[in-house]
């Protein structure tokens, strides 16, 4: 069933609140068993500026380290962009269900759109409900602070220090990287003569350093490696974009390795499960190479470059040590998965698509449950997608164009349902070889396989459910009347 009417009933909304307090809000007393999670997610990194992964142009010699002490993937999977990613973490479900399937930057465009937490799932309420001790930093801007200032409250957490996003009508709010803008419990202001990521994460080691008799989810959202190319701390004088860069990934870095001797140093290294991967892949202005193959940014597109990301896991005695893992996964796995590491049960009044990774991550099984993993929304004519309607934001297609792979097989389907291309990745790196029409048993086989998941799918993908917030001077201006879709 569409849900392109935002207009939720008042009952619905009641029963979900309900059932927030019921699920969401029952804290559990701490135990000395549950480990702390430190979850960082990258901005803008793809594989090939990770030396760990073969890049051949960076060295990343922190996250090598955590890749060399601890577990390696190689197929994981994030959305082709930004928004779609980070809802998919916060919500343990994919795009077509969460309706958040196209890149939309709240403090940016507005129109009342916002991650509604009465009437979607979060991560962080999960995890205080078990009794952990939550904290944000970085990047958000799936609320607008300005008109949500206790937004990160709502959604879970103890304490905060995010980027505002650029909020439309407000210059200063521009900045992440040099004099940022930044919003804590306190309000927002400029940080004269600072560099955002300094501040994150000295927020994050302060709040560490506070709660450390207690057990942690700590949710790092680094502003890095997103443009506008800067220089930074370490490389104040760099001006050229493909200089600048270089210098934000190797400062990126210098954080990893930052933050990982702030758990040495408080003697919290061993019971933490650091968690590292990007939100998708690099930006397409800024070519790589990784492994003797030169590897375009893929930002906002399906092939792998742009969607099957970094995903390393460390934790000395937890997290066997050294070992690579063809296992799937994606994003929509985060949650589950911190979910068993804290012993609590995912909330019960939602429909979630991602599977625990614990036993992959825990080396009790060489294989996750997943038989399949998904991508969606790439980004082809470079719109955005979705359109701001009299009746709030409605995803411009019915079914948003996506890709399913297995291990061997990748299967791109095109936003009318229809299958357009079959890769077989190991062979075939550059995904150029359209395999749709080779009559090999094998093959056929593979692609009746990833046929039949299509297949599951709902005809027509969810917009996302919301109670719009307030109109204001600087809100989007509505663009179409809203879709009346016919089957």
């Amino acid at each position: 069933m569409s849900n392109h009417n935002n207009k939720i009933p008042l009952t619905v909304i009641f029963f979900l609140c309900i059932s927030h307090f019921i699920f969401g809000n029952n804290k559990l007393p701490p135990s000395h068993d549950m480990p702390n999670i430190l979850f960082i997610l990258v901005d803008d990194l793809g594989k090939e500026w990770v030396s760990a992964y073969g890049a051949e142009e960076i060295e990343t010699p922190e996250i090598d380290k955590l890749a060399e002490t601890g577990l390696r993937f190689n197929s994981f999977y994030s959305a082709p962009v930004c928004t779609p990613s980070r809802v998919s973490l916060f919500t343990g479900q994919y795009p077509f269900r969460h309706g958040w399937v196209n890149h939309w930057d709240v403090p940016r465009s507005g129109g009342g759109v916002n991650y509604d937490w009465n009437l979607n799932p979060g991560i962080a309420r999960t995890m205080q409900s078990a009794g952990y001790r939550t904290a944000a930093a970085g990047k958000w801007q799936v609320n607008d602070f300005r008109v949500q200032p206790d937004a990160m409250k709502h959604h879970g957490f103890d304490d905060w220090c995010m980027w505002t996003g650029y909020e439309t009508g407000n210059p200063p709010s521009a900045e992440r990287y040099w004099n940022p803008y930044i919003h804590t419990k306190e309000g927002s202001k400029t940080y004269k003569g600072q560099f955002g990521e300094d501040i994150f994460s000295d927020f994050l080691i302060d709040f560490m350093k506070k709660n450390k008799d207690q057990p942690m989810f700590l949710y790092y959202a680094m502003c890095l490696t997103h443009t506008p190319f800067t220089s930074t701390p370490h490389k104040p004088d760099v001006v050229e974009k493909y200089d600048c860069h270089k210098a934000m990934v190797s400062y990126m870095d210098f954080i990893v390795g930052k933050m990982v001797k702030a758990l040495d140093d408080l003697g919290l290294r061993e019971n933490t499960i650091i968690m590292f991967t990007t939100d998708n892949g690099t930006v397409g202005k800024i070519t790589g190479k990784m492994n003797g193959r030169i590897v375009q940014g893929g930002k906002s597109k399906t092939t792998e470059n742009g969607i099957c990301e970094p995903f390393v896991v460390n934790c000395p005695g937890t997290v066997p040590a050294g070992k690579v893992t063809d296992a799937l996964g994606d994003l929509t796995d985060i949650f589950p998965t911190c979910a068993e590491f804290a012993g609590v049960s995912m909330p019960k009044n939602y429909v979630f698509d991602g599977v625990s990774l614990a036993d992959v991550i825990k080396g009790k099984s060489n294989d996750s449950p997943r038989e399949w993993i998904m991508s969606m929304g790439g980004d082809r004519s470079g719109s955005s997608k979705a359109k701001l309607s009299d009746n709030g934001m409605e995803n411009e297609y019915r079914f948003r164009d996506r890709v399913i792979r297995n291990k061997e097989y990748k299967l791109f389907v095109s936003s009318d349902r229809k299958p357009e291309k079959l890769i077989k990745l190991q062979t075939d790196p550059e995904e150029k070889i359209n395999l749709l029409e080779d009559n090999d048993t094998a093959i056929q086989l593979n692609l009746e396989k990833l046929w039949q998941v299509v297949l599951k799918f709902p005809e027509q993908d969810n917009d996302p459910v919301y109670v719009p917030t307030p109109a204001h001077s600087w809100d989007k201006k509505v663009e179409v009347k809203s879709q009346v879709w016919k089957k």
